[in-house]
């Protein structure tokens, strides 16, 4: 199977939206872990004055976790389904919060412009076609000193691990997305954490894209060597390369 991306991508997770949060909801520790990642950005004060981007919010899961550790922030949450976007802001939000259709790579066409006080991205830079092409946007976008936690499927490295990851997916979340009519997303998903940088590589990728601090922090239960968060913040000034 080719991975899907882009519009492909975007059309697979639109047609996926309407059974999304029942299955994430699913998945133990899917909804705290997020909240614990979102505190993992660290910034002061509960968020107050701060500007937050919350990129790839899909369901508006992230935006969620973000508005609950940071009720002082301003979120500027960013997806390019329609579909998964369109049930987000259905949701109830308290003010300050912002939904804005567009893919992470095209975000200054839709609008959003820096400068952020923190970037959050969950789920995200797997998906993407040009992982370095968005580091360097996301970077762009944060101001001097900004941080950036990253909430992703990144495997460990060790084989058992692995396992883990496929066992879960082929014996619990694949039956029922196709059941639902979502297999080919799920498989994409599947082999998309498979084939994308171990916890490792990514983080020699942020360093690489011009983030410095860079942490890798696990999650705990069966995600434990599975999901990380990652935590950086933006250098003053870019490595040669850096765009």
């Amino acid at each position: 199977m080719t991975l899907l991306r882009d519009k492909e991508l975007a059309t697979a997770f639109d047609h996926a939206a309407r059974s999304y949060d029942t299955l994430v909801a699913a998945n133990p520790g899917y909804h705290s872990h997020l909240r614990r990642s979102a505190r993992r950005l660290g910034l002061p004060h509960d968020g107050a004055g701060l500007r937050v981007l919350d990129l790839g919010c899909g369901t508006g899961a992230s935006t969620a976790a973000l508005a609950r550790v940071l009720p002082g922030a301003a979120i500027t949450a960013v997806d390019a389904s329609a579909g998964m976007l369109e049930r987000a802001a259905a949701k109830p939000w308290r003010p300050g919060v912002t939904f804005v259709h567009a893919p992470a790579e095209r975000l200054a066409e839709a609008g959003v412009d820096g400068h952020f006080d923190a970037v959050f991205a969950a789920y995200l830079f797997r998906n993407a076609a040009d992982p370095d092409g968005v580091l360097a946007t996301v970077r762009n976008l944060l101001a001097p000193g900004g941080r950036l936690a990253v909430h992703e499927y990144t495997l460990s490295g060790r084989a058992g691990h692995r396992a883990v990851w496929n066992a879960v997916c082929g014996g619990a979340v694949l039956p029922v997305a196709t059941a639902l009519g979502d297999g080919r997303l799920y498989r994409h998903l599947r082999r998309s954490v498979v084939e994308f940088d171990t916890a490792g590589e990514f983080a020699a990728r942020l360093r690489a894209a011009g983030f410095d601090r860079v942490r890798v922090l696990p999650l705990p239960g069966w995600q434990t060597g599975i999901t990380h968060t990652f935590v950086a913040t933006r250098q003053h000034t870019a490595p040669t390369g850096v765009r």
